[in-house]
């Protein structure tokens, strides 16, 4: 396979001195090692750049065009640095060669107006322009090495808890007084000895509700009809169609599974730059049958995501059921050695180019199907070295250091708040699907997508280091201290480039303090990095423009949506003011009928308490929401339109006086059922008359 690799990338590849060594040596160049090597330039050092194929840039430069950020806000340094060139890139007319920049604009895909000073969907090789252009001006500091890989068996050599140097497979040798390992995959970490994680974590490791085995959360990506998953349809003895496990193990449980990779393809939709969708020379039917049946079942869904980018370009992803996901294939990858590696990134190509050929041209698929992934193809302009195909695989999550701090979902729910930040996180708690089984009933079911909200919060230093018995002179900012769900929140490439700008300060202060890289001066880091306008953490909620009210100044007895019972209901809010607490819930305006919250107070005496729910409105929300009221009577039903503003105090909607007995008998129940629009769980409240 072969990749591109530019002009100046090329002349820092063939100045380096016989030495090899540097002040920083990183491995991986991914976006967070291109940041890091950067900024090691920036504060007067040498860095040394060591990518193990021949580009730059990882996922940035290899597809991923269509920015996942979550609040933009959360983004500064060198990261927000590269989105403010990628504009500047854009401002220019001959950048724009199948459509204006007006036209693309007016649309505002992925959240672009064009009115900011940041742009956060590019080209490919925009990406890779802007990047070049960065790493030149960082001049002969940085000197890049492509093609040269860790040696995974005496590939790094200690004296004790340091790394001396580290030995690729051709016998080439890299000395530094630090390292960083910038990989997707964690191998310096690794083979440094330092402890990790690969799969999900079972939730009672970290106090987590989200890990572990999670059947009930996998509802966005999932099958909505009934697909039989055996060889010969209805006969369990035929065996397994490819891909589907018997069970999908124990709720909750742990193992070592993790979430599915893919290519996030660059096509396009216009015709003289389309390249239409080919059979693979070794196409096997098997692998399509499942998507085949779902189809002929009735699931018409057009099944990936584009997203626009400039020049009527996409980048796609995943969606819906069967799609460019290869569920279940990737177990082995994090761990592997390079030729199973190897083969199990050949597997996925195969997988992503044989369902696209299925889907725009299989006689099973009905026609307006075929039509649909006929518009798009392979844009001829993008990955010229490589065929069109983008050069790098979606290694969503792989190994996962064990470091000074594990970052879970208490800290990106904001529950838990470190007070050593070198970065932030903002999206949502996302994995994409892990496995695919059989349910009792016989049919196959999809688990391990999990998305749930987040809010911005700051990343520890910790999290990039490992503890001072295992290594003292590594940081790892890819591969972070994180469990599988905060991860998948953490695991953006802007964060990626904030971090590896972070791990890269942070080594040079070792250096200059004469310490390991956990002894040094955090309070002269922190000053460093704001200096460089890395942002470290912000309050939201509450922002300025958004209020929250505390329990304890409410009437009565309060029950928040936090200690609601549940079904559905996982998408939090917090971007409309007036609740309670910190945030509020909503249904996604999704599901309808399968989501319902339950309010239980624990009344100190019976009596009759007037009672009222807290909602925000506004005019995507449902005005049938069904509200009922279970009491020491019976059960009444209230009908609330949550596009109008709640008639009480403090955002609460009355719904009447009700007698109740003492202790927990009684509720209040908010549900979706028959709504149109989206529907808000906050709190119940429950006063004493």
């Amino acid at each position: 396979m072969l990749f591109r690799f530019t002009a100046c990338t090329l002349l820092a590849a063939t100045s380096l001195s016989a030495a090899d060594s540097a002040d920083v040596v990183i491995y991986g160049g991914t976006s967070g090692g291109i940041t890091a090597a950067i900024q090691t330039a920036r504060m007067g050092r040498t860095a040394i750049l060591i990518e193990p194929t021949k580009f730059l840039g990882g996922l940035t430069t290899g597809g991923l065009g269509a920015t996942d950020i979550g609040n933009k806000k959360a983004i500064g340094g060198l990261s927000r640095e590269f989105y403010g060139n990628i504009h500047k890139y854009y401002s220019d007319a001959a950048k724009w060669k199948q459509q204006t920049r007006d036209d693309y604009f007016a649309k505002k895909h992925h959240g672009n107006s064009g009115a900011e000073t940041t742009m956060w969907t590019f080209e490919p090789h925009a990406a890779t322009e802007v990047y070049d252009a960065m790493l030149k001006e960082a001049g002969s500091k940085v000197t890049v090495i492509f093609s040269e890989r860790l040696d995974l068996k005496k590939g790094v050599v200690k004296d004790g808890a340091k790394i001396t140097k580290i030995i690729m497979e051709s016998g080439r040798e890299f000395t530094a007084p630090m390292f960083i390992d910038a990989t997707y995959e964690g191998d310096l970490m690794a083979k440094a000895g330092v402890s990790y994680h690969v799969g999900r974590e079972a939730n009672n490791v970290y106090d987590e509700e989200l890990n572990g085995v999670q059947v009930g959360h996998s509802k966005s990506h999932q099958f909505t009809k009934q697909v039989d998953p055996y060889v010969k349809k209805g006969d369990p003895s035929s065996g397994l169609l490819p891909g589907i496990e018997k069970d999908p193990g124990v709720e909750f449980s742990g193992d070592k599974k993790v979430q599915a990779y893919n290519f996030r393809m660059c096509t396009t939709d216009a015709p003289e730059n389309r390249r239409d969708w080919e059979k693979p020379a070794n196409y096997d039917e098997r692998w399509f049958e499942l998507a085949l049946r779902n189809v002929e079942a009735g699931d018409s869904r057009i099944s990936w995501a584009p997203s626009w980018m400039p020049n009527r370009k996409t980048d796609t992803n995943n969606n819906f059921a069967i799609s460019t996901d290869f569920i279940g294939q990737n177990w082995d990858y994090p761990e592997a050695d390079y030729e199973t590696r190897a083969k199990i990134w050949q597997a996925h190509e195969d997988w992503q180019k044989g369902l696209m050929w299925t889907y725009a041209h299989h006689p099973r698929v009905p026609e307006a199907m075929r039509a649909a992934f006929q518009k798009l193809g392979l844009a001829k302009d993008e990955f010229n070295d490589n065929g069109n195909w983008p050069r790098q695989l979606y290694v969503r999550e792989a190994r996962r250091m064990i470091g000074g701090y594990v970052m879970t979902e208490k800290n990106c729910k904001r529950r838990e708040i470190v007070e050593d930040s070198v970065g932030m996180g903002a999206y949502n708690m996302d994995s994409h699907n892990i496995q695919r089984y059989v349910t009792a009933e016989g049919f196959v079911r999809n688990e391990g997508d999990v998305q749930v909200g987040s809010r911005p919060y700051p990343v520890s230093f910790r999290s990039i280091t490992p503890k001072a018995a295992e290594c003292t002179n590594i940081l790892v900012p890819v591969c972070l201290s994180a469990s599988h769900i905060a991860y998948g929140s953490i695991r953006m490439e802007p964060v990626f480039m904030v971090l590896g700008q972070s791990a890269a300060t942070a080594a040079i202060h070792a250096i200059e303090q004469g310490t390991i890289i956990q002894g040094i001066d955090y309070a002269k880091l922190k000053e460093r990095l704001l200096k460089d306008d890395q942002m470290l953490d912000f309050e939201s909620p509450p922002a300025p423009e958004v209020h929250s009210i505390k329990k304890t100044d409410l009437k009565g007895i309060i029950v928040d949506d936090a200690e609601a019972v549940l079904t559905g209901f996982e998408s939090e809010g917090h971007t409309t003011g007036g609740f309670v607490e910190a945030g509020y819930r909503h249904d996604s305006d999704s599901l309808k009928g399968e989501q319902k919250a339950r309010f239980i107070p624990a009344l100190p005496k019976a009596g009759k308490y007037s009672v009222a729910i807290s909602y925000s409105a506004l005019s995507n929300r449902a005005t049938n929401v069904p509200v009922t009221v279970h009491h020491a009577d019976g059960e009444t039903v209230i009908t609330v339109d949550q596009k109008k503003k709640p008639a009480g105090a403090n955002n609460f909607q009355p719904l009447g006086s009700f007698r109740f007995e003492a202790g927990k008998a009684g509720w209040v129940q908010i549900s979706n059922e028959g709504t149109k629009g989206h529907v808000i769980i906050d709190a119940a409240q429950f006063v004493a008359e």
